[in-house]
């Protein structure tokens, strides 16, 4: 025969008996209301510290018509991008006594509005990351008022509290870099179609031309097995520079120029966005844009917290970016004259 030295948990009913008060009074001094005499509220709370009592946290969202669960909806938990993100955003959560609920929309626009409706439905605030959702969605979601912050996307005339990562000015940093080498033409490796960071890069890829530097794209993702079946098509377009929607598709693109025997930095300089960690330690290190992911969770849980609090901010804010020069980019290689 097993014996167990387990302590039986405290429960609200030893509380209410131990304090001569019924189980209702100590759910209402628990619950902050006000209507309980002091003297036996004071008396409530003694007791609960003398017996160690720990309230059930979702009991008491419930009790209170709050879940306290944030919601997060992310295109792509494969990304390291969002891992960051959300650990960052988790500590948020939790030193504000909240969980986090993720649901992963595999980047389909159309996918992530029927979860953010179920995420509005099961948690007290959510966060949309990168939304690739229709303006029409994402307003009518904005428009029920539940607390919500978007990271990565900005829809003019509608009010939303946006956390944006400066994606325009990295990217016409990769290009100042690469007209500073000598190259005058890059191919990009597009992102995903209904992505906004994808539409700040190509804008700044036009804006570039300012300052010599023209580019063509070849449609691709934000995979690297994007990137390694797009890497051919580069080639082909005689391509001296490849810069691509973001590490991921980078690293897929560097696997299959190995493959082929195409060298990098050599032959074709390559750029990569986000600055994740594995870009370090690619062979060559990939020349990237640092992206402050810790910082954009950071930013993203606090806004949210203040909404659920009952602010209702809706300036966005930005976060800066940095480019990170590495060994996988280089002046173009002269080309020889063909022999007569």
């Amino acid at each position: 025969m097993t014996t167990t030295n387990r302590k039986r948990r405290t429960t609200i009913g030893d509380v209410a008996r131990a304090a001569g008060a019924s189980i209702s009074t100590v759910s209402r001094v628990l619950n902050g209301v006000d209507s309980v005499d002091a003297a036996l509220a004071e008396r409530v709370r003694q007791t609960i510290v003398e017996l160690g009592y720990r309230p059930n946290a979702a009991a008491q969202g419930l009790a209170r018509g709050r879940s306290g669960t944030i919601g997060v909806l992310v295109p792509d938990l494969a990304n390291p991008y969002f891992h960051d993100m959300l650990k960052a955003l988790s500590d948020v959560a939790r030193g504000s006594g909240r969980r986090v609920l993720v649901m992963d929309s595999g980047e389909d626009p159309y996918e992530e509005r029927e979860l953010a409706d179920d995420l509005i439905r099961h948690s007290d605030g959510i966060l949309l990351c990168s939304p690739r959702m229709p303006r029409a969605d994402l307003a009518e979601l904005a428009h029920r008022g539940h607390p919500m912050v978007v990271t990565n996307r900005v829809v003019l005339g509608l009010e939303l509290h946006a956390i944006n990562v400066d994606f325009f000015r990295g990217m016409l940093a990769v290009c100042g870099h690469l007209a500073q080498l000598g190259h005058r033409e890059v191919v990009y490796l597009s992102g995903p179609e209904a992505s906004w960071a994808n539409a700040e890069r190509l804008r700044a890829l036009s804006a570039a031309e300012d300052f010599g530097l023209t580019f063509r794209t070849i449609p691709c993702g934000a995979t690297a097995e994007a990137g390694y079946e797009a890497a051919p098509a580069a080639l082909d377009l005689g391509a001296r520079a490849v810069v691509a929607y973001n590490d991921f598709v980078a690293l897929g693109a560097l696997a299959r120029f190995t493959d082929l025997g195409v060298r990098v930095p050599e032959e074709i300089s390559l750029t990569g966005f986000d600055g994740i960690g594995m870009a370090r330690y690619a062979s060559p290190a990939l020349t990237t844009v640092a992206v402050p992911r810790e910082l954009l969770g950071r930013l993203a849980g606090e806004a949210l917290v203040r909404q659920m609090q009952g602010a209702s901010e809706v300036e966005p804010e930005a976060v800066a970016v940095e480019l990170l020069v590495r060994g996988s980019t280089a002046a173009p290689m002269r080309r020889e004259p063909a022999s007569s």
